[in-house]
């Protein structure tokens, strides 16, 4: 699993260095479509490192919220209580 994670972040890394070479290529080049290539760039510049940091970190918060109240339950089975706790939540 460590080895996909460098893997995926050694491509994020390649993604953003792209994108800032190519900002700065497109901002001295001048011309009306390189000035919509730049901002669509700088929006990139912007955007993608945010959702890449929201996508892990609701993925770690739900890896960490199903995987401690499920632990009991696997060790010891479901139990009443968990059955009477979701029948007072129902109602």
């Amino acid at each position: 699993m460590k080895k996909v994670k460098r893997i995926i972040a050694m491509i994020g890394v390649i993604a953003l260095l792209a994108l800032y070479v190519s900002t700065i290529v497109l901002a001295i080049i001048g011309s009306e479509q390189a000035m919509n290539l730049l901002k669509a760039a700088i929006y990139s510049t912007v955007v993608l490192p945010v959702l890449l940091w929201t996508y892990t970190f609701i993925y770690k918060l739900l890896k960490d919220h199903f995987s401690t109240g499920n632990e009991e339950e696997r060790k010891n089975g479901p139990t009443d209580e968990t059955d009477e706790e979701t029948k007072e939540k129902k109602s």
